[in-house]
């Protein structure tokens, strides 16, 4: 009997890279390439990085070198790959280096140092490719890369400008995922407001539907499909507000993750972002009108160069003012290649630090006072798995999984693994709810893929 060449993969970085890692994986699989568990077992790995952040480059780094150490032929992909010859700097005897993005290259890579198997089964692939998030939620990828030159960010250096994919392959993408059992749909794209902007909003078909290529028309038909639809990476354009009616009317979750990065005009204005607090306070009081159960969460960043104490001042009314329900804040980083490394006025390590404790310390406030009144309400969860004590972990319309916080379910052991329930909460702290069972529905668990949120 022939040996089935093995493929490990080593996947890191954000939901975007999950989904490159996911394109790459179900290639493998179409073409008769074993997925290997362990370095010994695989006759290469390919490792996935990122490199966004000073951590994110080493962990890539590290994870580069493990894989060499334990296995010896190592294809490296990813924001990483991207960043001239940092990889080979390092590590010279990679088997080759590619940016993100990029499943061709890693197939020919592949193809070369380990030949692909005789007459491989196509049907070895199920229609929803191969997955790393568990079997009840997938991540779907709607375009790639950024037009957007915000001076701390390179992602648009390494993944490009804007692309955005047809509406009807998104759809049928989401169709055959739902059908194989998934349950939540997470719609992710570095700028996913933007989504058909390329494109000039053009008219695609969906099983013989006109449907525009936008945000809207797009999220209205994902609402269709019976599952959760949560957005992710939501810039405050315009149209945003035209997702919120689609949220208050069941068809979308009254979740919006909305990278707002600070509320000090000037400092906005230095990072070239397309917002201001005043507007955006406005537009959450007018959205939390519309739709009163929606959950806001968003990402700031501290430090950033030029940052005053008034500033900073600022960015903490903001945050008392608008009430966020989830917030991650981030010191700023000196990323290579970001354009705000050349402004004046860095920010000391220490300050940073100490600005993203007091942000943090006032957001965890805020955080326990929303969660609070929730106690007494009955919430559709889903079940995302158990944990030594007999509890069911599970989420509510409100928890992004791995990021945000969870319900804990007591004697919620016999409740299914990626199925929904109902129940009452009882309990609540700074993060997380505290549940009792009224009712539920069942099936299946999965696996866990390691990411870092930006």
């Amino acid at each position: 009997m022939n040996h089935e060449p093995r493929v490990g993969f080593v996947s890191l970085g954000c939901p975007k890279a999950l989904v490159d890692s996911e394109q790459i994986l179900t290639r493998l699989r179409a073409e008769g390439y074993g997925i290997a568990p362990t370095y010994p077992e695989a006759d290469l790995v390919v490792v996935n990085t990122c490199g966004f952040i000073d951590a994110a480059v080493a962990e890539s780094l590290d994870a580069i070198g493990e894989a060499l150490a334990e296995n010896g032929k190592v294809i490296v992909t990813g924001c990483l790959g991207a960043k001239g010859n940092v990889v080979r700097d390092l590590h010279p005897t990679v088997l080759a280096v590619t940016g993100p993005h990029a499943c061709e290259e890693v197939m020919a890579a592949i193809h070369t140092h380990l030949p692909r198997p005789h007459d491989p089964f196509l049907d070895l692939v199920p229609p929803q490719g191969v997955k790393l998030t568990p079997r009840h939620y997938a991540y779907l990828k709607i375009a790639e890369g950024c037009n957007h030159r915000c001076t701390f960010c390179i992602i648009p250096q390494l993944r490009g400008d804007l692309v955005s994919r047809p509406v009807g392959e998104v759809l049928r993408e989401a169709e055959n995922l739902v059908r194989a059992g998934v349950r939540e749909l997470l719609i992710v794209a570095q700028d996913t407001s933007a989504y058909g902007l390329d494109l000039r909003y053009r008219t695609g078909f969906w099983n013989g539907r006109p449907l525009k290529t936008h945000l809207t028309s797009l999220a209205a038909a994902l609402g269709e499909l019976g599952a959760w639809v949560r957005l992710h990476y939501v810039y405050p354009y315009p149209h945003v507000d035209e997702l919120i009616p689609l949220m208050a009317e069941g068809r979308l979750l009254p979740y919006l993750d909305v990278p707002l990065q600070h509320a000090s005009r000037r400092i906005l204005k230095a990072m070239k972002r397309p917002a201001n607090a005043d507007d955006a306070l406005t537009r959450i009081r007018r959205w939390r009108e519309i739709c009163p159960e929606l959950t806001l969460r968003s990402t700031f960043i501290v430090g950033f160069p030029g940052e005053t104490e008034t500033d900073f001042e600022q960015l903490l009314e903001f945050l008392e003012a608008a009430e966020l329900d989830r917030v991650g804040c981030f010191t700023y980083s000196p990323v290579e290649g970001a354009a705000a490394n050349a402004l004046p006025g860095p920010v000391p390590d220490e300050v940073k630090q100490e600005r993203q404790a007091r942000l943090m310390t006032l957001q965890a406030g805020i955080s326990a006072r929303r969660l609070r009144r929730k106690i007494g309400q009955t919430l559709k969860v889903l079940v995302d798995a158990h944990d030594e004590e007999g509890r069911a972990i599970a989420r509510s319309s409100a928890d992004t999984p791995e990021i945000d916080g969870v319900v804990l379910i007591e004697e919620g052991a016999v409740l299914p693994v990626g199925e929904f329930a109902e129940v009452r909460i009882v309990d609540a702290d700074e993060h997380d709810l505290y549940a009792e069972m009224i009712a539920a529905k069942g099936d299946q668990p999965g696996i866990v893929h390691k990411r870092r949120r930006r």
